[in-house]
């Protein structure tokens, strides 16, 4: 992970069990170049690996959350360009992002002040709460660019709205204001923008106190209904629920419930 990109456009902190990485490019709508994108990739890869992380917040300095790929990054790597090069880099670029946020083990929430287009959308989206400003607001502006949805948006946005709202808000490319995503079911919460800190903060302090290891496999098990049959999702819910049996944390849960009191979970 470049230096240059740690501390300047990328921001990040680990305190009370939360690592909060912040986008901070505000001058240019925090629009991702490439160095960015992988040191998302890379900080989500450290919170999965660090015991003290309990949870991973996504936000943003400035008026925009994000306001998606940098396109004259883009522009730049199409210079010379053979065919497969565009699709090898969506693939290990704005596709891995999104994965690295669904596949994360700790749970993710992204803190939305203002626009997130485009991959900057996708990346709320794939986290798995999305608090937000009601001045905040979501777009899909890849038709009007001439260009194909890209960075998950075609996996994300079906399996959160539905098919029929999902090719809406991919073909229109409609600005979808915070209150509309928190009525389909694209936002959790929705706040007044002087209150965001406080409702984003009293949601990842509930979340670092859960036990981590029984979220991030009832993270997995819903992840992955979508895409298993019955058999292999019950079959997968039972190996996660033995698993977990054995967990430090489930045996605290039994013994806060059986003591009548409130449980401490350690996050293993």
């Amino acid at each position: 992970m470049a230096s240059e990109v740690l501390g300047t456009t990328v921001l990040h902190q680990v305190a009370d069990g939360v690592s909060t990485i912040t986008l901070n490019r505000p001058d240019a709508a925090n629009a991702l170049l490439p160095e960015m994108r992988d040191a998302l990739v890379a900080l989500l890869a450290a919170a999965e690996a660090d015991r003290q992380v309990r949870v991973v917040a996504i936000r943003a300095n400035g008026r925009h959350f994000c306001s998606g790929a940098d396109v004259g990054s883009i522009a730049a790597g199409r210079a010379d360009s053979l065919v497969g090069d565009g699709m090898s880099r969506l693939l290990h670029g704005a596709q891995r992002l999104v994965a690295a946020v669904l596949d994360c083990p700790k749970p993710v929430v992204a803190v939305v002040q203002g626009v997130a287009a485009g991959l900057g959308a996708h990346l709320a989206y794939a986290c798995d709460l999305v608090v937000a400003a009601e001045e905040a607001s979501f777009l899909e502006p890849f038709l009007l660019r001439g260009i194909v949805v890209d960075a998950g948006g075609a996996y994300l946005l079906p399996r959160l709205v539905g098919m029929q709202r999902a090719k809406e808000l991919m073909f229109l490319s409609e600005r979808l204001p915070a209150a509309e995503a928190k009525a389909i079911g694209l936002v959790n919460r929705v706040v007044a923008a002087g209150e965001l800190d406080a409702a984003a903060g009293e949601l990842l302090a509930r979340l670092a106190a859960l036990p981590t290891s029984a979220l991030a496999m009832t993270k997995r098990l819903v992840n992955a209904s979508f895409d298993h049959d019955r058999a292999a999702s019950f079959l997968q819910e039972a190996a996660f629920q033995e698993l977990q049996s054995h967990a430090g944390d489930a045996k605290e849960g039994v013994a806060a419930f059986l003591e009548h009191r409130q449980a401490v979970f350690k996050g293993y």
